[in-house]
């Protein structure tokens, strides 16, 4: 079934995102976490949010297999993309408060792993995402959900104000 919402492919300079808004946080998220972990966006709309990353030095802990924490931070990333999407027309911004990640099956290095998003549940307050992550062979590695506080603008975060997210899209 075709979508109507704004996707982006960073891999290859393809596809850009249609909407400004999704720009800007995708642009966002490329400029720390994301970037370090070497994640790739494949969707991003306030209805799904993708990434892919193929499984690097970089991810493993000393037994050879993808580190739990990377696991924690592909899912958190994917659920707060799409709770930011979402919080953006309101001016707010979505930061992480709870973060519960599965470790289901353990993947070793040259693993392709996808990890995709959708909402449970948005509110103004408040959103809770879930999000699943698989290989290439669509066999479940890992599984989690996040719960987002949406932060109006004005409101102090870790020593400074948040800004007004309407007016950072242009």
């Amino acid at each position: 079934m075709a979508s109507d919402h704004p996707t982006c492919d960073d891999r290859t300079g393809g596809r850009a995102p249609a909407d400004d808004r999704v720009r800007a946080v995708l642009d966002a998220a490329r400029a720390g976490f994301d970037s370090a972990m070497d994640f790739h966006h494949l969707r991003a709309s306030r209805d799904e949010v993708a990434l892919e990353y193929v499984v690097g030095e970089q991810h493993l802990q000393p037994y050879g297999i993808v580190h739990g924490g990377v696991h924690c931070g592909a899912i958190e990333s994917v659920c707060s993309i799409g709770a930011a999407l979402d919080a953006i027309s309101r001016g707010q911004s979505a930061v992480g408060l709870e973060n519960h990640t599965s470790f289901v099956r353990a993947v070793r290095a040259g693993t392709t792993v996808t990890v995709t998003a959708r909402p449970l549940t948005r509110g103004r307050r408040s959103q809770v995402w879930e999000a699943s992550a698989v290989d290439a062979g669509g066999r479940l590695v890992a599984t989690g959900r996040v719960r987002l506080l949406c932060l109006d603008p004005g409101t102090e975060l870790a020593g400074q104000t948040v800004p007004d997210q309407r007016r950072r899209e242009r």
